[in-house]
């Protein structure tokens, strides 16, 4: 499984941005997409995870309101949909895919996107 993530860029606090990650190589229904960031000095961060198939989504509170996870089936890519956001948003963001569905760790994830930098200026 190949991931290509894009979408990032500089935008002002209040902005959106989206994000999208595009799946080839066989995903299977079965599996689930995250979005993870990782900011200078710190940990890479669960931010957002969809199962293909049914669309449970999962977030974290730090986004829960703001931002929205979705998928499209039919082209393979999941997105990100960025709203209201802060300078404490600006990290890479990394899409990745699992075969135990929706998890949270980053661990769990065996195929990781290049990812996309994203930049709120205050």
């Amino acid at each position: 499984v190949q991931l290509q993530a894009s979408g990032g860029g500089l935008v002002q606090a209040g902005g959106s941005l989206r994000l999208s990650c595009a799946a080839s190589g066989g995903t299977s229904s079965s599996y689930g997409m995250g979005w993870f960031r990782q900011a200078p000095g710190k940990e890479r961060e669960f931010v957002a995870t969809i199962m293909w198939s049914a669309g449970r989504t999962y977030y974290a509170d730090s986004v829960k309101g703001r931002f929205t996870i979705s998928r499209d089936n039919a082209k393979n890519t999941a997105y990100l949909q960025m709203n209201s956001l802060k300078p404490e948003d600006t990290a890479v963001y990394y899409c990745a895919a699992s075969k135990y569905g929706t998890a949270r760790l980053s661990n769990l994830y065996e195929y990781w996107g290049q990812g996309t930098q994203v930049t709120v200026s205050s």
